[in-house]
Order: structure tokens, then sequence, then C-alpha cells
């Protein structure tokens, strides 16, 4: 037996121990002193051996990723994409398919990465090349074809047109890709891939504006509103590769939120977004500014925040000689640069 099976014999043994335990536990009567802790041994075994499976699936991922960074070049994108990172707002990124596809119109040949929140169409330096797995780490450079389609962004279909069991349609916004399989089970398993991965990046999104929705209708009465408009920003932080940001802000006052819109590629964003808060207690709310980088492929990047208590507001406005509706530049804390300047009353 060779050096390299005595070293996985231990992991083999875990997944073997829910088998043997549950063995014995069929073999225990219920009124031995024994079942219990028998049937406990059963449970945690079972747990011991879904922690390892996750934790080899996680491992294998990972290594899918860190080759895809060595192996597919991306040049041209606005934001550096690393793979093997968070994504934007679905955790982890996953690999989760891969293969050869054809452009039925120009027979131009792809190769395909469908990842958890994104699909990615690539060229091949060396092009016939009929199958691909990735877990065999071919030698071959890939190349972008397309910018990344964002999983929100497109769908799949089977032609109308039934001349081809091997084609499907990859609709993204306007533009409609009609690519070849080799085979029709190759085209069930993309179709089945695309729509089950679309379905959870969707219904994620779906949830996150439901939980912002009721936090919303939630609002009680208070005792006051407090109107804010987020004006504009001033030397904000540059985090993107051109020395710039697609800044916003999230402005939020216990559950309540609102965000501003994004401006692109400004480190001096006019935003001039209204929005207002239901004021429930003046010495305990808090007004928080929080300045985000939006980006596509990893968590937005902090470029700062700032405090404003409501109690502060309020002997502000109730100051004769401060002149209403107030408005400030408050400087960004936990970043070395950046203002944000907004206006604010009370009614």
């Amino acid at each position: 037996m060779p050096f390299s099976s005595f070293l996985i014999k231990p992991m083999q043994r875990i997944t073997k121990y829910p088998l043997l335990i549950g063995k014995i536990l069929e073999n225990t009567p219920v009124y031995h002193p024994d079942h219990d802790n028998v049937s406990s041994a059963l449970e945690k075994a079972e747990e011991l051996c879904t922690q390892v499976n996750e934790g080899v699936r996680e491992k294998e991922n990972s290594d899918r990723l860190e080759w895809l960074q060595s192996h597919v070049q991306c040049d041209g994108l606005a934001e550096e994409l690393i793979f093997n990172s968070l994504t934007n707002c679905l955790g982890q990124r996953k690999y989760l398919y891969s293969g050869p596809l054809v452009k039925a119109k120009s027979n131009k040949e792809l190769v395909c990465f469908l990842f958890n929140d994104f699909l990615l169409l690539t060229t091949a330096t060396k092009q016939g090349i009929v199958t691909f797995d990735i877990d065999a780490k071919p030698g071959i450079l890939y190349k972008m074809y397309r910018y990344p389609l964002f999983l929100n962004e497109i769908s799949v279909k089977i032609p109308s047109e039934k001349n081809d069991e091997n084609a499907f349609n990859l609709s993204h916004i306007d533009k409609v890709y009609t690519l070849k399989t080799d085979s029709a089970a190759a085209r069930t398993k993309w179709l089945n891939k695309i729509e089950e991965a679309t379905t959870v990046f969707v219904e994620t999104e779906k949830k996150k504006r439901e939980k912002a929705h009721q936090a919303r209708a939630q609002r009680s009465k208070g005792v006051g509103r407090l109107l804010v408009v987020i004006l504009e920003g001033a030397d904000l932080k540059p985090v993107d590769r051109n020395g710039l940001a697609d800044p916003y802000c999230e402005v939020s006052m216990g559950v309540q939120e609102h965000k501003t819109k994004i401006i692109q590629n400004s480190l001096n964003p006019k935003w001039n977004s209204s929005m207002q808060f239901i004021v429930r207690d003046t010495d305990q709310d808090v007004l928080c500014i929080t300045v985000f980088d939006r980006d596509l492929f990893s968590p937005n990047d902090f470029l700062g925040r700032t405090e404003i208590r409501v109690s502060d507001i309020t002997r502000e406005i109730q100051d004769p000689k401060v002149r209403r509706p107030i408005v400030k530049k408050l400087l960004l804390h936990e970043v070395e640069t950046g203002e944000v300047t907004d206006r604010k009353s009370v009614v």
C-alpha cells in the first residue's frame, strides 16, 4: 500500500464511525443503560463527519479558485477580481461548474465558469478544447471574453427552433447568446446549474430587500421626524485601480436605514439625496453616516463613518444664533481622509 493511502486513512475512519456506531445502536436494546450514550455518540459522529466533509469541500473550492486566479486573465476590469474571496452579497465565492461551449453563430470556442455570483465566458489560448476538467489543472491560460455576467441579470432557455437539441439561449439584459454544448445531457446540466444558481442569488437579494422593507414598516410614531439631505463628499479615500472610488452613503438611525445613489469614479461626489427618520428618543437616537465604495466582485470598501446624536442636532436647531436648516461638514472617522456635508432639520 502506498504511503499516500496511509495519510488518508484517518479521514476514511471518521466517515466509517457513523456506520459502525449505527450498527451498535441497532443491536442495543432501548432498555439497555448504554442505549442513550450510543445514540448520543452516533449524533456526534454524524456531526463530526458533516464538519469534515464540509471542510473538504471548502478546501476543494479554494484550490479551484486559486487555480483560476493564476490561469484566467481578466484584463480591462475597473476593479481587481480575486476569485478566492468574499462576494458582494453571498458570502464566500463558490465555484459551481465549468465546461466548453460554442457560440452558435460564429462557432467561437469558449470555456465558461459558473460561480455563485456570476458567469464568466473565456477563450482559451489553445483552441480545439473538446473537454474540460478543472480538477485536472490544465496548463492553459484563459482570457476573459465578456465582462462577467451577474446571475441576477441573466436567464437561460431552450430555443424555440428545434433544429439543434444541444443549443440553449443565454439572455443578459438586452443581449442574447446562443450557445451549443456537445450533447443534450450537457445542455441539460448547464441549464440546471445556471437556473439553480440564479434562483439562489435572486432569492438572497429578495430576502434582503424584504428585511429592509419590514424594518421600515415597523416604524412606530415617535416624537418627531429628522429630515436629512446628504449633499456631497470631499477628499474621499481612493481605493479603485484608477485612483478613484464609486462612493455611496448608508445612513441609519436604529433599524431605520437609507442609501444614497452611487456616484461612479469620484472622490468628491455630489449625492443630494433626501431622506427622513422617525425620532423616538431625542436623548438616545444617533444618526450614523457610513461611506462605502461600491464593488461588484467583493464586499464594498469602507471609506469612513461619522455619528451625530439627535440631542446635539435639536440643541443646535433651538439655538437662535444658528442658521436653519443646519448645513455641516462632518469629518469621516477610521480613515485618513474624507468628509461629508449634510443638511438637517427636525419637524
